[in-house]
């Protein structure tokens, strides 16, 4: 087992390297899954060579032993993710004739429970905006992302990625690349395109640009960090956060992600349609969207029992 690059401290074999670079240009994944395959296979090397074990031997029982091992360690979605990625890299070994089987072929999958998500209610929505005080550019950005986040249901990592080309104020539409760089243009309202307004202004990020660019690309970013160049979705990620502690949301209940959730469930709630709702989130499955009708049959619920006097057997006064 050759090794080859480094990363964070394992000698990672030839052969994951190399279904890496196929799995950038043969297939397409982004940067974020390619960093995600790396680490799922960094910990499976470690855990060969803590056996004694390499990617040209290793056997079907003995990757059991790793599943079941993982199971104790980890979530069942980290180890079903995990598996996944060991499950495609040792297909493509048998591909290529790195190895003449499949020892993953007849493995089991891990049942990942189906957790539903949380999403905030309408009044949680209002208190995060209302956090945002102030109308320097600073504030005129953030305002402006959770809007965007909160009336596109787009992700995070779409809403860094925009450029000034994406955003019309006039039709009030925004062009998104999604998962796979697929595009999908998703209206959004006024809020929205009054928070945008005001950050595009002469008021907003022109305040940010710097007198030259470092990255002639940030020059189209819709939005900028402090020192003049396109907001990291990370940087966003903690925006988000800070924002939601103002307004006493706990910590564990917001991200960019729950915004997304809050936009799809409150669409449902006011009667949109599945579909409708699948093409504003860039689903590729409706499956994926359904798990939303699920929180809106749940809430339905909820107010059924606190509402209906008979609910819980309550005697209807006569």
């Amino acid at each position: 087992m050759a090794p080859s690059a480094v990363d964070e401290g394992t000698l990672l074999p030839i052969e994951i390297e190399e279904f890496l670079s196929w799995m950038a240009t043969e297939r397409g994944r982004s940067a974020n899954t390619l960093a995600a395959y790396r680490r799922d296979l960094v910990g499976y090397v470690s855990w060969l060579r803590s056996a004694h074990l390499d990617v040209h031997a290793v056997t079907t029982p003995e990757l059991e032993r790793f599943i079941g091992e993982r199971r104790t360690q980890s979530a069942p979605a980290s180890v079903a993710r995990q598996l996944a990625a060991i499950r495609m890299f040792h297909r493509f070994c048998a591909e290529e004739g790195v190895r003449a089987d499949d020892p993953t072929s007849v493995l089991d999958g891990v049942a990942v429970p189906a957790g539903l998500p949380k999403p905030l209610s309408e009044g949680q929505v209002v208190q995060l905006l209302d956090a945002v005080l102030g109308s320097d550019p600073v504030a005129r950005r953030d305002r402006a992302i959770i809007e965007l986040l909160y009336a596109t249901g787009a992700r995070i990592s779409e809403v860094c990625g925009l450029n000034l080309g994406d955003v019309d104020l006039t039709h009030r539409m925004v062009r998104l690349y999604g998962k796979g760089a697929k595009e999908r243009l998703v209206p959004f309202g006024r809020a929205a395109a009054g928070a945008l307004a005001d950050w595009l202004g002469p008021d907003g990020r022109p305040h940010l640009q710097p007198d030259r660019w470092a990255r002639r690309a940030d020059s189209e970013a819709v939005f900028l960090n402090q020192r003049g160049a396109r907001l990291a979705r990370q940087v966003a990620w903690a925006m988000v956060k800070r924002y939601g502690e103002r307004a006493g949301i706990p910590a564990g209940d917001l991200s960019p992600h729950v915004l997304r959730h809050s936009c799809a469930t409150h669409l449902l709630d006011h009667g949109a349609d599945l579909r409708v709702v699948q093409e504003l989130l860039g689903h590729a499955s409706v499956s994926t969207t359904q798990v939303y009708t699920k929180v809106s049959q749940e809430r339905l619920l909820q107010v059924y029992r606190d509402a209906h006097p008979r609910a819980h057997g309550r005697r209807v006064r006569t």
